[in-house]
């Protein structure tokens, strides 16, 4: 499975799919820890105070959740913490290789360009994915889901064709894996929702 589970993710990670800046006047606290020095911020041609909070991020409570117990939890925090990187890794792959897809018109030097990306994916993240068990296998798939918006096999059939998704599918479905599975992150997934966010607000 293991082995299968880094195929399915190579060629997931080969394939591709603003915010208004303050002019902030960053001010150094000469009493840490015992007072705080407000920014001066320009918006819309008026000046005003302003301290930075951290984002604060509110998500019901779905009912199937009352009951989670504490050993399930810390194992898919550990999980999560092991596989989320790889989500914004095939997230940032994704960008990268779509932008230079554009750039190339001919078919025969996209799919060498593709060939390329391959390799050094492979050459590079092989080792890593490989030493994946089957529960951060699945955790990964829904959260390319929820770092692209496409669905592992979504992914595969745009850029590698129908027949190669439905391969993979059927072999994830032999080891109890769908590469159909969308993210759900107010139902099924919002334990996992409430983990990534707190792990990418840097609290986990």
């Amino acid at each position: 499975m293991r082995f299968v589970i880094s195929i399915i993710i190579f060629l997931i990670a080969i394939v591709t799919v603003s915010g208004q800046n303050d002019s902030l006047r960053q001010g150094t606290d000469t009493l840490p820890g015992r007072g705080y020095i407000l920014n001066k911020v320009e918006r819309n041609g008026e000046i005003l105070p302003e301290i930075p909070i951290k984002e604060v991020t509110i998500i019901g409570r779905s009912e199937s959740t009352g009951r989670f117990a504490f050993w399930r939890y810390q194992r898919l925090v550990y999980n999560l913490k092991r596989v989320y990187p790889y989500a914004i890794i095939v997230r940032t792959k994704l960008g990268d290789v779509n932008a230079h897809l554009e750039r190339i018109p001919e078919d025969v030097n996209r799919r060498k360009y593709l060939r390329e990306i391959e390799k050094e994916v492979f050459a590079e993240y092989e080792d890593d994915i490989r030493e994946m068990t089957i529960t951060q296998g699945r955790l990964l798939i829904k959260l390319i889901d929820r770092e692209t918006q496409n669905t592992s096999y979504e992914l595969i059939r745009q850029y590698r064709g129908t027949f190669s998704a439905t391969f993979w599918q059927a072999v994830a479905r032999i080891f109890g894996t769908n590469l159909k599975e969308s993210y759900d992150p107010f139902g099924n997934d919002l334990i996992i929702e409430l983990i990534v966010t707190e792990i990418e607000a840097g609290r986990l």
